[in-house]
């Protein structure tokens, strides 16, 4: 998903997009806005530090986050615990954004399989379930897909202003 959305960025703003392991020995120094995109997942934005290490660097460039998570954007969790990522000193730097995702258990690692299966496992088995257990509960139960071009326009947006 993070890939996608990636992709879709790349395209509207006439970037680049170049997969992590790339990028991260790439001398990026002569690009005047940089997108870092991670995955979400449980509060965290999957290999954040390097692009916190770098953002002092990258101080005359345009910055933003993205991350792509199972959750719909609607998700008041998201906004309280995203930002939990960076300090506050750090968020003055860039602009971040979330994009929703979803869950392909086909392409996810065997660990990652695990994790979720345990989650649901965990869920399943609550004597008071809340509502939100229970939606849970429905969301993680198999693949699905809630990705949207729609969600990059902010990014485009404040990339291109």
């Amino acid at each position: 998903f993070t890939k996608r959305y990636a992709q879709w960025i790349a395209e509207k703003t006439n970037g680049e997009c170049v997969e992590f392991s790339i990028a991260k020995k790439m001398d990026l120094s002569n690009f005047d806005a940089i997108v870092f995109g991670g995955w979400a997942f449980a509060g965290s934005i999957s290999k954040i530090k390097w692009f916190k290490k770098n953002i002092e660097k990258w101080s005359n460039k345009k910055l933003a986050v993205f991350c792509c998570g199972a959750s719909p954007v609607e998700n008041p969790d998201i906004e309280r615990d995203l930002p939990k990522n960076f300090t506050q000193d750090e968020l003055k730097k860039f602009r971040w954004f979330y994009c929703p995702g979803g869950l392909d258990y086909d392409k996810m690692s065997v660990t990652s399989r695990t994790m979720m299966k345990m989650l649901l496992k965990s869920l399943e088995s609550k004597k008071d379930k809340t509502e939100k257990d229970i939606e849970q509960i429905k969301m993680i139960s198999s693949s699905y897909d809630i990705s949207d071009i729609k969600y990059i326009d902010p990014i485009v947006e404040y990339i291109n202003s």
